[in-house]
């Protein structure tokens, strides 16, 4: 009998989490690497990717136009599903800015939100478990 394939999760990522997998070599790396070798389906909505686009045009990482270009449309949009939000979701999350987060996952039916702060800390919403990007991580160690 062959070996029994797992399911591929479907993950929206929260804005910090998508910026430090692509920026920095670390830890968070590895997410790009299950992205790549299709271990995951990472999900954007316009509301989420209009903030990371935002955020990659922050001075403080020194990125040229080209430099975004080339991260938008070779290292995200060929493995990201592009989705429409169905209602937005408000007042659930402490920081109203990262109800974003939630709405996408809903609207995409996503299995997780990997977050890499507090504000979007509350462990579930709905059928969506929200963990840390260490605690994601820890479920593909032998990866």
């Amino acid at each position: 009998m062959g070996k029994k394939e797992k399911a591929v999760a479907k993950i929206v990522l929260d804005t910090n989490v998508l910026i430090s997998s692509l920026l920095f070599k670390g830890e968070l790396a590895r997410v790009v690497d299950l992205w790549k070798k299709g271990k995951i389906i990472p999900v954007l909505s316009r509301d989420t990717f209009d903030e990371f686009k935002t955020v990659l045009e922050y001075p403080k990482f020194s990125l040229t136009a080209q430099e975004m270009k080339v991260i938008i449309e070779e290292e995200v949009l060929p493995f990201f599903e592009v989705i429409e939000v169905a209602d937005k979701i408000k007042r659930v999350c402490r920081d109203a800015d990262d109800d974003k987060f939630i709405t996408c996952a809903v609207s995409a039916s996503a299995d997780f939100i990997v977050i890499g702060d507090k504000g979007l800390d509350i462990g579930r919403y709905k059928s969506v478990k929200i963990l840390s990007a260490s605690g994601f991580l820890r479920m593909f160690k032998s990866e």
